[in-house]
């Protein structure tokens, strides 16, 4: 029998690999938090799967997402990303990931990490949501308000509530699979 899935990952494997194993999963890694937040940041205004099709060309292009390399990036490296046809060649959101990746470590140096701060909003566990559609489910909510008020007091760029919103849907710290969605249950 075929397994029942939130429809928004249609029929590419990529998208169906990425809802099976990764989204919604809780993640308490600062590592993979970090790489979750620049890809949403890349994706706004995109399709999710756009960036998905990239992820590995990103990977690349960032050093793996390592955020102290990253904070540190010269003019030099932002002009060739800027050149790297792998990625999202978006200067503002590229120079974003750089000042991003600034302000992560200082909220790593204020709270010890960013995975205690992030999910400081949720007490450390996720919040189990029970929509029956995907129409029904919020582009974001007010709790996803406040941390994107947080965050761009702390120096983040692109991070509108949207964005966080679908972080914490990434992320795990909301459960948004649909109520008959097989993974549902899994996260719950």
């Amino acid at each position: 029998m075929e397994k029942k899935r939130c429809s928004w990952c249609g029929n590419d494997p990529l998208y169906i690999a990425y809802h099976d194993e990764e989204w919604g999963v809780p993640v308490y890694d600062d590592k993979t938090l970090f790489e979750f937040l620049i890809l949403e940041t890349f994706q706004a205004g995109l399709s999710w799967i756009t960036v998905l099709k990239k992820r590995e060309n990103f990977r690349k292009a960032f050093d793996d997402f390592d955020y102290k390399k990253m904070a540190k990036y010269s003019q030099d490296k932002v002009e060739s990303l800027k050149q790297d046809a792998g990625i999202i060649r978006n200067k503002l959101k590229i120079k974003a990931a750089v000042s991003n990746a600034q302000a992560f470590i200082e909220i790593q140096n204020e709270f010890g990490s960013f995975s205690k701060y992030i999910w400081g909003f949720v007490d450390g566990k996720p919040i189990i949501n029970a929509f029956k559609s995907l129409s029904l489910m919020p582009a974001n909510t007010p709790l996803s308000d406040t941390i994107s008020k947080d965050l761009k007091e702390r120096g983040f760029k692109f991070v509108g509530s949207t964005v966080i919103y679908a972080h914490m849907q990434a992320t795990g710290m909301v459960n948004d699979h649909v109520k008959d969605c097989f993974r549902y249950k899994e996260l719950s």
